[in-house]
This record gives structure tokens, sequence and C-alpha cells, in this order.
């Protein structure tokens, strides 16, 4: 095992050769960006492998590569609750029941649908909160790649910029989002849509290597488990009991907070993901993309949740040691990957690896920019700010919001230095902005009464609930600040997801109830042929033009149940 680490001449050539990729793919689109359709909205002209993959790759950045392997290494097989549980079946809701709703009624964005539901103060609330929820994701995305560069591309830069201190993380900070922006600006959704897709095969090809010769060193799977506490190496079998597992959730916790509240709220709502399959070129097409994603999503876990795991088993066994957070006696998880990138990779396999890694990063920065100009271009811009201008006017408006997004997100990328697991992070951000947005979505399609009154202050009501709540809880070991506690400290829960779990729970009861109260106290104002298309019972039914019966979604959708489950009973 490598005790010193340096880049070869192979490995600086591969990662090259990737930058130039991401760039030509963005100068080759860059004719075709002739309105904002076409960049904001990528045309919907793409096919449902493209999207599907995109779909799945606009997640898979910073919170799927170093986030599942730091909450591998923290929680063990409990954090494979957020794929099985916390992503799939919401996804085929998202596919079977949801997609009909955005695709057809041609909204441009998740909040423009909740205009044509609600009203205009309720998709205003959302554009606004969702716009700052992308930039902190990106932002997440932004860390984790400058992360990554620092302690693997050691330069010692400690440069002084008009009083500023610029250090190797500013460095890469920089050069992250420069390289993001130009790609972005350049070829809008449709540049970020292809690159997500050879990120995705670029993320498989680079850390399979790193999976196999883990395992392999630690005499397989059966070895793994004998390096690891027991309550590590299921999902299931310690849940009943909040305190018998590290995830320090029992299953109401698990079930209710991920695999209801947050997942639903997450894919079903989230403008980042639900971008991708409306871009699709017809209604099959919306349809199938989350579903050809979750055949991929199923089996990530081996490739992000295994290699935390290995890393925690050589540590036990005196083979590796994780570093400590910055000032601080906790492990720091985020590094479980770069680790093991500098202690198992040869030259030549380390730049695939390396190049696997910018690729999440940068997969997961431009997916959220896309979603944020796209958002903030119609929704915010033109329908509050500069209505009625021409279509050019728009897609230059909406290239001069993805640099503000890149800026801004470089803000938020120092918030996330305060977490040792930016799962952790982004839990707490999906807590207060998508599980009271569920709420709304979950009344407002299938209750035709639901009102804008309703909705509207649902979602005011369960972000107040979630701030309250996390003002008034701090997980263990934790100061009072960004973590909670900044109200006063009524309980402690045993870790950062435990308090997010709840967190999102609080967050969707209160506004479940504040919306279905102010439903019954208001009257309804859009009539039935308003809502025709909005809401479940007023929508024709779906006629698929799928070829074959097993292209049908809902076929698709029972094989990929079938296989979720299966999953979970091996890995009880």
């Amino acid at each position: 095992m490598q005790t010193t680490f340096a880049l070869g001449t192979i490995d600086w050539v591969i990662i090259l050769i990737y930058f130039v990729f991401v760039l030509g793919i963005g100068w080759a689109l860059r004719k075709y960006m002739k309105n904002a359709t076409a960049f904001l909205e990528a045309g919907r002209s793409l096919p449902a492998w493209v999207t599907g993959l995109a779909f799945i790759s606009a997640n898979l950045g910073a919170l799927e590569v170093i986030g599942m392997a730091a909450s591998g290494a923290k929680y063990g097989m409990m954090t494979v609750h957020f794929y099985w549980i916390g992503a799939i079946p919401a996804m085929i809701f998202l596919a079977i029941f949801m997609m009909p709703f955005y695709y057809g009624s041609k909204a441009r964005s998740v909040p423009e649908y909740l205009k044509l539901r609600f009203d205009e103060k309720t998709r205003g609330f959302n554009a606004f909160a969702f716009a700052i929820m992308t930039v902190f994701s990106s932002g997440i995305s932004m860390y984790a790649l400058a992360l990554l560069a620092e302690v693997i591309l050691p330069l010692n830069i400690d440069w002084n910029i008009l009083g500023l201190r610029i250090g190797e993380f500013d460095f890469y900070l920089l050069i992250s989002a420069i390289i993001v922006l130009v790609y972005m600006v350049l070829g809008g959704l449709t540049s970020a849509i292809y690159n997500e897709v050879l990120q995705f095969f670029l993320i498989v090809i680079g850390f399979l290597p790193l999976v196999i010769i883990g395992l392999v060193d630690l005499g397989g799977w059966e070895g793994l488990k004998s390096q690891l506490p027991e309550n590590m190496i299921h999902s299931w079998k310690y849940a009943g009991n909040a305190e018998a597992n590290p995830m320090g959730v029992g299953w109401f916790g698990v079930l209710m907070g991920l695999g209801f509240v947050l997942s639903f709220g997450y894919w079903c709502t989230n403008f980042l993901v639900v971008q991708r399959a409306m871009a699709a070129g017809s209604m099959s097409a919306a349809r199938k993309t989350p579903l050809v994603g979750a055949f991929p999503k199923m089996f990530l876990p081996l490739l992000v949740i295994v290699p935390g795991m290995i890393a925690v088993a050589l540590t036990n066994m005196g083979e590796l040691t994780l570093p400590l957070k910055e000032g601080t006696m906790n492990t720091d998880y985020d590094k479980v990957i770069p680790v093991l990138l500098m202690n198992y990779m040869p030259v030549g396999v380390l730049g695939l690896g390396l190049t696997a890694l910018m690729a999440s990063f940068m997969s997961g920065m431009a997916g959220n920019v896309s979603a944020f100009n796209t958002v903030f271009t119609y929704d915010i811009y033109q329908s509050y700010l500069v209505p009625n201008k021409p279509d050019l006017h728009y897609l230059k408006v909406g290239r001069w919001t993805t640099v503000v997004g890149v800026l801004v997100s470089i803000l938020t990328a120092y918030v996330a230095r305060s977490f040792n697991n930016v799962m952790d992070f982004l839990q707490l951000i999906f807590a207060f902005i998508n599980a009271p947005l569920f709420a709304a979505f979950l009344l407002g399609m299938f209750w035709k009464r639901t009102t804008g009154h309703g909705a509207f202050w649902g979602l005011i009501g369960g972000t107040v609930a979630a701030a309250i709540h996390h003002g008034l809880t701090l997980p263990a070991n934790a100061s009072p600040g960004v973590k909670g506690g900044y109200i006063g400290i009524l309980h402690q829960y045993p870790s950062e997801m435990a308090q997010n779990f709840w967190t999102a729970i609080f967050a969707f009861s209160f506004a479940l109830v504040i919306t279905l109260a102010v439903t019954l106290l208001t009257k309804k104002i859009k009539t039935d042929d308003q809502l025709r298309g909005l809401v479940y019972s007023l929508t024709p039914k779906v006629v698929d033009d799928s070829k074959h019966w097993y292209q049908k979604p809902g076929f698709m959708a029972v094989i990929v149940a079938v296989i979720a489950l299966t999953l979970t009973l091996i890995f009880w």
C-alpha cells in the first residue's frame, strides 16, 4: 500500500483529456443555444436513456460520492436506506403519478407548476426557497472538489491579495467554479445533461477498481464484516432501537423521516432532478426517465457506501489512518475517498479515479446551477422583476444568472466546511425546503379542494416548524450554531442524521396540518376546468406510446420495486 503520493504523466493526461471533453461539449453546443427554451429547457427533445442517466448523474455529485462514502464510514450499512427506501419508491411514484402533471402541464419548472395549481405567492415562495437550496447544494460540490484537490494535489499556496489570504482550498474552489461556469454559459442545460451522462460512466469506471482492490485486500465481504461492529453490517436488524445502531434512528424515523418525507420531498418536488425528466422528447420518455435512472441507482451503494466501510475496516486493522477535522478531535469522514485513492490507486488508474471524483463534483455543481438559472430566470426575474421581454433578453439573463449562481455557490462552500459529513448538511437543507413542499404537493395533487392560501401558509408554517425544531435540538458532541441549539437545547440526538430526519418529520407534519386547516377556512378559487391536468382526479388517463409491453412505465416500475425489495432482504 502506498505511503507517498504523486501523480504520473498518464494521470495528468487522463485529467486533461476529461477537461477538454467537458469544455468541448459546451463549445460544440453553443451554436444551438439560440433562445431561452434551448438554453434553459434543452428544447424538450432528449431520449429517455439520456435523461434517465442524467437524472441520476445530477444527483451523483458530492452528495453521492463524498457524502455517501462518509456516511458509509460513519453509519455503515444503514446508509443504504438512502437508496432502497429513500429513493426507489419515490422515483416510482414520480414516474407513474407525478410526471404526467409536470410534463403535461407544459410548466417550465416546479415553481411554475405551483403557480398553475395554486397561485402566484405559492410559486414565489418556493422559487426563492429553491434558489437558496440549489446554491447551497452547488456550494457543497465545490467544497468537496476543493477538499479533494487540497488533500491530493498540495501546492503550498499562501497568497495575500488585497488583504485576503488565499490558500490551497480557496485556489481550487475558484478553479472548479471557472470550469463549470464556462461550459454552462456556453451550452446551458443540454451541455449539463450530456456532461452528466459522460460523468456517470466515468464514476463507475473510476470507482469500481477502488472497491475491488479494497475488498480483495480485506479478504472479500466476509473479511470486511469481520473488521466492523455487528451493527454496521446490517440495514434493518438494529433499527428497532435507536441506541443500538450507529445512525441513532429507529425504524419509524427511517420510514417516516427518510423513506417518506425526505425521499418523496426530494425526488418528487426537487426541480434539479425533475428538470432532467422534463427535457425528454415525449410524455412516455419523461415517465421512463426516473425508472431508467432507478436501475443503476439501486446498485450505486457498491461504489459509494462500501468504500467508506472499507476505510473503517482498514483503520481498525491499523493499515489506514483517517484524518481529523481541522481544529477538532472528530474524524473527517469527508476525506474517506481521497485517502483511499492515495493509498490504493497505482499510476494511471489513479488518474482515472481522480477524474471520476472531479466528474461527480462538477456534475453536482452544474446540475444545481442549471436548475437555479431556470427558476431564477422564469420564476423570479420574468415573473416579478422584468416581464414581457423578448426571448433573447431572457437568454442573456439566463447566462448572467449562471454567473451569479456560481459566485454565490462559492460563498456557501465555506459553510459546508463546518460539517464532517456533507450528507448531514444536505439532508438538513432538504428538511427545511423539501419537507414542507411535499406536504403542499401531496394535498394539492390528490385533493382538488386545496387552496393557494392553504399551500402558501403551509409552506411558511412547515419551514418555521423546521427552524424551531432545529433551534431547540442539537446532535451529540456538537456546539450550538449551524448544527442547531441556537434557541435553546430541549433535546439531544445521537447524530446529525437523526436530528435531520426528525426535523423533516416536524416540518412535513406542521405543513400538512396548516395547509389542511387554512384550506377549510378559505374559499376554493380555481374551477375544475382550471385544475384539469393539474389534479389527479381531473386528469385524463395517460395514453402510453411505448411500442412493446416491456417498455411501459408500469412494467418497468414493478421490476424496479422487486429488485429493490430483494436487495433490502439480502442485506437486512
